[in-house]
């Protein structure tokens, strides 16, 4: 059972050894990069299952028990952001057998693809933050050879500030990791929730903390640390987007989410201010920025940074009710962002452009495209019913709850200019005749590309539809996250007080 904790890391690596010795056969290698997100999403339901039944797990590698050896945890939270990401991988990869061409595929896209989807599972399951780092280098790795696959000028230009910024990220996190290990002697999360209490510095761990806001900060693309992605995401291709999109800088969000409430819980005045002062400006700066565009993918990946603010929010709010509500919003917002990126590269396939002035009678050309697109924009920005209302509402309520008005009337504020920019693309792209004349019909495309590229985006339209139609579920779901999160004594005792048959690798 135990091992159960590794398949959601071990079954990407597998593929992609699998797929970079079948890169030469195209159709092979893309039907290996499906079957193993299959396996991985199978994975992902049996976790959830089993900690929504029996608590958070853990498990520990070879005969070294915590805090001295490497520990997997799976809680209410890496449960269930180990099954979003196993739903975009699949949707991604399903995507991409269409979306990639040959010579990329050759080039090892797949591979590339499958490791970064090992780097973002195992972030998500590490207990402690030295694999925290290691899994962090698989994902830039990966992220970088898929960001610059192909060789194209601008992916390249896109690719060193990617990569440069990040390097950067990779520093602070690595001088973080050594100046913690200093004051408290281990890596261990769940021990580190002891340690550090008993420091008495408040000087240090307060710096401590802004050198993790920093280090994650980059990687989740907060405001000021956010230039690498509006500089990259648009370069290239639109399965590497949607997946970066996805899940990329979500990896960031739960790492802040997961060290401001398991590491750094004791004193949270000092580092929620400046997280809250930050989840302002990401939204607003996003939001503003998406609104002066003009290019279908420079639009999404400003509100990327938008939408980013919002899920650090519930964090700096640091109540239960805020915290759900981010847990709720990272789940939506995967989903709707991952769609809207995949429709934009179907849209350019019929069009032949990105650009809004180029595009044109999307909606004639496609009115099932339209609808998908509908549903996951207008979600997006807050419309009621779909499940971005309710993520807003439940931010908004905790914000008044709080009497932070100026917080509310931000969270508005940007969910109306949100609403802006995907009117802006509805009328641009779906509803003005083609500007150009010769804007393709969905149905002149073959079978097999319109399964491929139609499916994830009906499917994932879909689940932004039933999360806003049913959202009791997920709402009950997020309420228990955020109280393990704020009282995470069932996760320090699955991981400090192991059962016998919770290690993996016994002689």
């Amino acid at each position: 059972m135990s091992w159960l904790l590794a398949l959601p890391f071990l079954i990407p690596i597998g593929t992609a050894l699998a797929t970079f010795s079948a890169r030469a056969r195209h159709h092979l290698c893309g039907a290996l990069s499906v079957l193993g997100c299959t396996m991985m999403l199978i994975v992902a339901i049996a976790i959830i299952a089993l900690v929504e039944k029996n608590g958070p797990l853990a498990a520990q590698m070879g005969d070294w028990d915590a805090p001295f050896g490497i520990t997997l945890v799976a809680d209410r939270l890496s449960a269930i952001m180990l099954l979003i990401s196993a739903i975009v991988g699949l949707c991604v990869s399903l995507f991409a057998l269409s979306d990639i061409d040959k010579y990329r595929v050759s080039l090892g896209f797949h591979c590339f693809f499958q490791l970064l989807l090992a780097g973002v599972c195992g972030s998500f399951v590490t207990g402690d933050l030295f694999n925290l780092y290691v899994w962090f280098e698989v994902m830039l790795i990966a992220s970088f050879t898929l960001l610059v696959l192909g060789g194209e000028r601008i992916q390249l230009d896109g690719g060193i500030k990617y990569v440069a910024l990040n390097l950067i990220s990779t520093l602070l996190m690595l001088t973080s990791i050594g100046l913690i290990y200093g004051l408290t002697g281990t890596l261990n999360m769940a021990q580190l929730h002891i340690a550090l209490a008993a420091v008495n510095n408040p000087v240090a761990i307060s710096a401590l903390a802004v050198l993790f806001i920093a280090a994650f900060g980059i990687k989740a693309a907060i405001f000021p640390l956010f230039f690498w992605l509006p500089a990259s995401y648009h370069t290239p291709p639109v399965a590497v987007t949607a997946v970066f999109a996805g899940l990329l800088t979500k990896v960031g969000v739960y790492t802040l989410i997961r060290t401001f409430t398991l590491i750094f819980p004791n004193d949270p005045g000092f580092t929620h201010n400046i997280l809250l002062g930050t989840a302002l400006l990401t939204m607003l700066t996003g939001v503003l920025g998406a609104a002066a565009q003009y290019e279908f993918r420079k639009i999404l990946a400003f509100h990327i940074i938008s939408q980013i603010g919002f899920l650090i929010l519930g964090l700096a709010l640091n109540s239960p009710l805020a915290l759900a509500g981010s847990v709720f919003y990272i789940i939506h917002n995967i989903v709707a962002k991952t769609n809207l990126f995949l429709i934009s590269g179907t849209v350019q396939r019929l069009s032949g452009s990105f650009e809004l002035s180029e595009i044109g009678g999307i909606y004639k050309a496609s009115p099932l495209l339209s609808t998908f697109f509908f549903i996951a924009a207008f979600s997006l920005s807050g419309f009621p019913p779909l499940s971005g209302f309710w993520a807003k509402l439940l931010l908004l309520k905790a914000s008044l709850d709080q009497t932070a008005y100026l917080v509310a009337a931000v969270i508005l504020i940007t969910g109306a200019l949100t609403l802006y920019s995907m009117s802006k693309i509805w009328a641009e792209v779906f509803w003005k005749p083609d500007p150009m004349g010769y804007c393709s019909n969905l149905y002149t495309l073959s079978l097999p590309e319109r399964l491929q590229r139609l499916l994830p985006v009906a499917f994932l339209a879909m689940v932004t539809l039933s999360l806003g139609l049913l959202p009791e579920p997920l709402i009950n779901y997020a309420l228990a996250t955020a109280s393990e999160l704020l009282e995470p004594g069932d996760y320090l005792d699955a991981v400090l007080k192991p059962e016998p048959t919770q290690s993996i690798g016994n002689p």
